[in-house]
């Protein structure tokens, strides 16, 4: 199945705020990794994200990380930040999973 990558605004402007070879690093990462299995999970690229209802993964793309949402068609991706940045990220705009709930 292919997947439709929809960036939210706040990606799309740290996107394009990128440098070129990091900007087509993450092009190209997209393409190959979120394009046609957004959650196939392994050690070097793809995490799950555990205890946030959102975002549920992180890309690792270098020194980039992209934290997105998969639906049954589509992949959102909510932010792109530079690894250093990334925790703080997380703290502010991850939203942690209710009580009980699956994560």
């Amino acid at each position: 199945m292919r997947y439709e990558i929809v960036l939210a605004p706040e990606a799309a402007e740290a996107y394009q705020a990128l440098p070129a070879f990091p900007r087509a690093q993450v092009r190209d990462a997209l393409e190959r990794h979120l394009r046609h299995q957004p959650t196939l999970v392994n050690k070097s690229r793809i995490k799950r994200l555990r205890g946030l209802s959102q975002p549920r993964y992180r890309l690792r793309v270098g020194k980039v990380r992209v934290f997105y949402d998969v639906t049954t068609e589509t992949v959102e991706v909510l932010a792109i930040v530079k690894k250093a940045e990334a925790a703080r990220w997380l703290a502010r705009h991850g939203t942690p999973d209710a009580p009980g709930g699956a994560g």
